[in-house]
């Protein structure tokens, strides 16, 4: 088997980027920074930070109106769809609970440069709790996918759909167990999958879990988690669908392997590997960077990253080993 290649370009660093559990959306062009935090527990800002992927440090903000822009938060989770970026809940104010928002999503247009709220048609539904360190993503036509994630206590493995044009919620079938957090799903080629995460005692891997929204149930394609034949087990991480030399693909890359005594005051062991799914043969096989080490971003978990086009990666901020919030800004080509 021919191996999969990648490089790394480093596109910006800059202070206002220095966070970790926060979100990041990208264009052809750009990419939309929001939320985190700098210090453990401190929402950092709730202000959009925009970089030019086409431009060396080319940084922007857009300022929060405080009237009608979401709360600084942390561990909230997006999804872009038509043309903007959701976010559903996460963590802040004064006791760092979950933001609770009745099922209500915010959704930024970036065309506008403003944010409006999307809350349910009735808001005597069902909708998903409140929650931080879940996981969002979109079928590309009318649905938002919210899954597991960290209430006020515990942990959660239940997977919600919300239709943007119809504003309803719809529970689905719970993923396979445990319940977690920090998990990583994506949508590709009408499927969702999902794997990793934190179940309280130990981060999760192993298994691939696929949700067919045509069935309403899951089914689960195990690997072995060895980092030769496939990655480690691991979580707040990343999970991305790509198309790679036309193939379908989902990516995932870095994470957290070790969780620190301290929780989340504190950094474990990182990861600073790749690997690639090929969606038709469902075999893993670990990217080849073509980088130098000095050249590649450092090992990290808590960061956030999206899909630029189909076959490439921008990877922004998050927590290093030595516990420091990282401020750079970085784009994987295959």
């Amino acid at each position: 088997m021919t191996a999969t290649t990648a490089t790394w370009r480093r596109i910006a660093s800059s202070e206002i980027l220095r966070r970790s559990s926060h979100v990041i959306s990208a264009t052809s062009d750009s990419v939309f920074v929001f939320g985190g935090e700098l210090l453990p527990r401190q929402p950092r800002d709730n202000h959009v930070h925009i970089v030019k992927l086409n431009e060396q440090n080319a940084l922007s903000s857009i300022p929060s109106d405080e009237s009608n822009s979401p709360a600084p938060r942390v561990g909230t989770a997006s999804a872009w769809l038509d043309g903007k970026i959701y976010i559903f809940s996460g963590r802040g104010g004064e006791g760092m609970s979950p933001v609770e928002e009745n099922g209500a999503l915010w959704a930024f247009d970036p065309a506008l440069s403003a944010w409006s709220v999307l809350s349910p048609s009735n808001d005597s539904a069902p909708h998903p709790p409140a929650r931080s360190y879940h996981s969002l993503a979109s079928n590309g036509i009318s649905q938002i996918y919210l899954h597991a994630g960290c209430p006020e206590t515990g942990r959660l493995s239940d997977l919600w759909s919300f239709d943007v044009n119809a504003r309803v919620w719809t529970q689905l079938t719970d993923a396979p167990a445990p319940p977690r957090g920090g998990t990583s799903v994506a949508f590709s080629d009408g499927l969702l999958c999902r794997m990793n995460g934190f179940d309280g005692k130990t981060e999760q891997g192993g298994s691939l879990d696929i949700y067919d929204p045509t069935t309403n149930n899951w089914s689960t394609k195990t690997f072995t988690p060895d980092g030769t034949t496939g990655p480690t087990p691991r979580s707040v991480c990343a999970l991305l669908p790509l198309k790679v030399g036309g193939n379908a693909t989902l990516v995932t890359l870095f994470g957290e392997h070790d969780p620190s005594s301290l929780g989340h005051q504190g950094a474990g062991k990182m990861l600073g590997d790749v690997w690639a799914y090929d969606v038709k043969t469902a075999v893993w096989s670990e990217v080849v960077v073509t980088n130098s080490e000095s050249d590649r971003p450092l090992p990290r978990g808590w960061f956030a990253a999206d899909v630029v086009g189909e076959d490439k990666i921008v990877v922004q901020g998050g927590l290093g080993e030595t516990n420091e919030r990282l401020n750079d800004l970085w784009v994987l080509s295959f």
